[in-house]
């Protein structure tokens, strides 16, 4: 007899139908996978053969061979046990075959026959609403994170029984529903900008790369207060909508990193990979390629610490994802893309003590040490990076005398303005911020006069900027002209946006 069940498979960050095709006749015993099947797929003959077993049923003790259509694709992880599972079941007679033919279905089965997690809960439930099925199959874990999909009847089971019983009819599952539809996803930090002493160059830094969406570099000796800074860059972004948390739940989702009984991603990602992270942990790949760090900090904060010590060639693999605000990764069986718009944070030591230009401590590198470290960032991606600001040692006297500084809440109502002014100018563009603009929304948008002119071209010419630099400067007015409700960008607007290439002065 044969049996079908709905599943699905994931490629990138998406979720593709797979129909799990189960024929059972007579001859010699024998339990065959086919469709291209991974390692972990294949092991589930034993778990769905002691799951059935266990959960009171009889396993049949005939030919069986189980077919993942398409077989041009390959199928990976362990969310097709229970599919399997109910596929034998349906094709011995068991349960019922045409409740089965409208459900979709994925989990993992210990061998108990109690139902596990799985990962990529929400692009597949997405799947199941495209496909018009009647109702989702999920593991209890998963319930909060499928229920994200309103359209679509959730039922989530705790064990291979309590879904025999359902479509035996003998005890049917509640379908599960969850309050997550709302406009807005509001996230109370536990951090906030108030705790920084001091900086106050390096806040009004944090302020603008947020409001125009730049990337930003933090140039100082160990101690300065860098990571601290960095880590609190989320506390000013604006709150996610709810379709921004739908997207980055999605990315979470495939890799496994929802959490049972979670539903809704709530704050933006804040990513802080290692410098001895690979290239491909950075930007994704493997033999079936998983999104890198990039694409985990889609709409959040990609802080790289330390910068000069990360390999160069893994820095050099960002510029395509700094550009185009995705990753595309090729592979024999096909290419894959994932979304990496995120916002690059960085922070670095002004020299390999770390010390150079510091007011107390004395740097011992030589000059040509130097030159040497900074070279270790390439000018290309540098040039990509929009704001590089100076973070000094804090004084003694900003330390001990609690200062009165600006809630990361009265900064964010700031940031959210200029948000507000972006989405109007951008509307139907495709283009939330000014760091997206390119040569036409630039020519339209960042008008500068004339003497703004005179001094843009006294800094080009004695910094030797760059095309893209140049282009960065631009972007950064506009960015201050915003978080002053001008519509003009002034000479001050462009003054300020100049002293924001560090780097390049730094360079002559």
């Amino acid at each position: 007899m044969l049996a079908t069940v709905h599943s699905s498979t994931l490629l990138g960050i998406d979720a593709h139908p797979v129909e799990v095709e189960v024929d059972i006749t007579s001859g010699v015993t024998k339990f065959d996978l086919v469709g291209l099947p991974d390692a972990a797929v294949l092991e589930s003959k034993e778990r769905v053969r002691s799951a059935i077993q266990n959960a009171g049923f009889a396993f049949p003790l005939k030919k069986i061979v189980v077919n993942l259509a398409p077989g041009d694709i390959r199928k990976a992880g362990a969310m097709y046990d229970l599919p399997i599972a109910l596929g034998i079941l349906g094709a011995t007679g068991q349960i019922d075959v045409e409740e089965l033919g409208n459900l979709h279905v994925v989990g993992e089965l210990a061998l108990d026959g109690t139902l596990r997690s799985v990962p990529g809960i929400l692009p597949t439930a997405i799947r199941a609403e495209i496909d018009k099925r009647s109702g989702f199959i999920v593991p209890h874990p998963n319930r909060n994170e499928a229920s994200l999909v309103s359209k679509l009847d959730i039922y989530p089971a705790k064990h291979l029984r309590d879904i025999i019983d359902h479509l035996s009819g003998y005890s049917m599952i509640k379908p599960f529903k969850n309050g997550h539809h709302k406009e807005k996803t509001e996230h109370h930090y536990t951090i906030d900008f108030i705790e920084v002493r001091g900086q106050e160059a390096a806040k009004r830094a944090c302020e603008i790369a947020a409001a125009g969406h730049h990337n930003l570099l933090m140039i100082g000796p160990p101690g300065s207060g860098k990571s601290m800074i960095a880590k609190r860059i989320g506390t000013i972004l604006p709150e996610l909508t709810f379709e921004e948390a739908l997207e980055i739940t999605k990315i979470h989702s495939i890799m496994g990193m929802v959490g049972e009984g979670r539903g809704l991603v709530r704050e933006r990602p804040f990513r802080s990979p290692h410098h001895t992270i690979s290239a491909a942990g950075l930007v994704g790949g493997g033999t079936t390629p998983t999104p890198g760090e990039v694409s985990l900090a889609h709409l959040g904060v990609l802080f790289l610490d330390e910068l000069p010590e990360f390999r160069r060639d893994v820095l050099e693999v960002m510029r395509q994802p700094l550009e185009d605000r995705k990753v595309t990764i090729s592979r024999a069986s096909g290419t894959l893309t994932f979304p990496s718009n995120f916002m690059l944070v960085c922070a670095m030591n002004p020299c390999p003590c770390g010390y150079y230009g510091d007011s107390v401590k004395e740097c011992t590198c030589s000059q040509p040490k130097i030159n040497h470290y900074r070279q270790r960032v390439s000018g290309p991606l540098l040039d990509r990076i929009d704001l590089h600001v100076n973070v000094p040692r804090v004084p003694y006297d900003k330390l001990r005398v609690p200062t009165e500084g600006e809630p990361s809440s009265t900064i964010q109502a700031r940031v959210d303005d200029a948000h507000n002014i972006q989405a109007a100018r951008f509307s139907g563009l495709g283009i939330f911020a000014n760091a997206q603009m390119g040569e036409k929304e630039i020519r339209e948008h960042c008008r500068i006069p004339d003497d703004a002119h005179a001094l843009l071209k006294r800094a080009v010419d004695s910094l030797g900027l760059s095309a893209r630099a140049y282009n960065r400067i631009f972007k950064i007015s506009r960015t201050i002209a915003d978080l002053d409700g001008s519509n003009e960008i002034r000479t001050a607007h462009v003054a300020e946006a100049i002293q924001y290439r560090m780097l390049d002065r730094s360079n002559q």
